[in-house]
């Protein structure tokens, strides 16, 4: 019986210069901060605005200013970051003022709005949302994939100009953190993707209701139901994205379609389902693989223990494998289940189960390291 134990690889490498910074003491490192990009947080009371903030001080990401922007609403909130309190303030085009990058994750109707007046005031924006994730013109990566993607975006002390590079949506990155590794080894010619997505995808407000709506059904009370039409605490129900006429929901499209532009290949067939579960902050997803060329699963092993940002949990004595609980908070995308497609007997099939924080890999993690390419 195959057994594989938990295999570390380190995550995807940051730039030489923000390397040495790490290496530095903190007073050389603080030393250094007054040369460092202006950085501007966008939506940073939700949930991805908050990981920005634990991603940026946890990476030393180097910065000679930090501006946190919300709404009117959340405007005059006290936030602490590195030991100082910050004020948020509200968000206007004139907060893009003398900004070298913005992180923005508020939506897709503001990333409309003031993504291209940051980016007209010179700014580099690394988007979260889904506004401009399809636009040709508009890299779409994740670090570890394709960074070549963003080779010719420059911060505009370096002689470049303001860009917008974005984010891939949550379920598309830590799925193509598994898959990729296999996909340049073998070609991958058809995937069908099954997600288990969790209450985070849907924002910090949905978090919470999870969190009320369990303990409402265990006191035997109505659960209370204001950002899902029915009960998601021991649940499960398709995702909450809006249906197309395909009958495909929008998340289930954004895998088939940021898929295809992210490998830059439009002939691969990619088929998704996507499902809502009740746990808080890691999505689970089962992907079945056929690939052009034979890849067995010991190569298959072998590849992922070698790919950077992922870890393998592959023990069949111990019925172990990753579950969102286990991979919650954490950097690394965990692969496991690694078998042989039993349904075909070329060898050209592999089954996995993938799970990743869908709020740091998924979102905050992935964004900052593109900021960090950036360098």
């Amino acid at each position: 019986m195959h057994s594989t134990a938990y295999t570390r690889h380190l995550l995807f490498t940051p730039p030489p210069a923000l390397s040495a910074r790490r290496r530095a003491s903190s007073t050389v490192r603080m030393a250094l901060l007054e040369d460092g990009p202006t950085v501007a947080v966008v939506g940073v009371t939700g949930a991805v605005g908050q990981e920005f903030l634990q991603v940026l001080s946890q990476r030393d990401f180097p910065y000679s200013s930090l501006k946190l922007l919300a709404s009117r609403r959340s405007a005059g909130k006290q936030i602490p970051f590195q030991g100082k309190m910050y004020t948020v303030e509200e968000l206007v085009p004139e907060s893009f003022d003398g900004v070298d990058i913005a992180l923005f994750s508020a939506g897709g109707g503001i990333s409309k709005e003031l993504g291209p007046v940051a980016v007209e005031k010179g700014a580099i924006v690394v988007d979260n949302s889904s506004a401009f994730r399809m636009d040709p013109n508009v890299p779409l990566v994740i670090p570890e994939v394709n960074p070549e993607a963003m080779s010719h975006i420059r911060l505009k002390g370096r002689n470049g100009k303001g860009a917008i590079i974005a984010n891939p949506n949550c379920s598309t990155i830590i799925c193509l953190m598994g898959v990729t590794p296999l996909h340049r080894h073998a070609k991958v010619v058809r995937m069908v993707v099954s997600t288990y997505q969790a209450a985070s995808g849907a924002g910090a407000a949905a978090m919470e209701e999870l969190a009320l709506q369990t303990s409402e059904v265990l006191d035997g009370k109505k659960p209370t139901c204001k950002i899902f039409k029915q009960q998601y605490a021991f649940n499960v129900f398709s995702h909450n994205s809006s249906l197309l006429p395909n009958g495909y929901n929008e998340e289930e499209m954004k895998l088939v379609k940021e898929t295809r532009k992210i490998w830059n290949n439009d002939e691969v067939k990619v088929t998704a389902t996507c499902m809502r579960v009740a746990t808080m902050r890691a999505h689970g997803e089962s992907v079945n693989l056929q690939f052009e060329n034979p890849l067995d699963e010991d190569t298959a092993r072998q590849i992922l223990q070698k790919a950077p940002g992922v870890v393998i949990i592959d023990d069949r004595e111990m019925n172990n494998f990753p579950t969102p609980l286990g991979v919650s908070n954490k950097d690394e995308v965990a692969v496991g289940r690694i078998r042989q497609d039993i349904s075909r007997d070329d060898n050209r099939g592999l089954d996995l189960w993938v799970c990743g924080d869908q709020i740091r890999k998924g979102a905050a993690l992935n964004a900052v390291q593109i900021a960090e390419m950036l360098l």
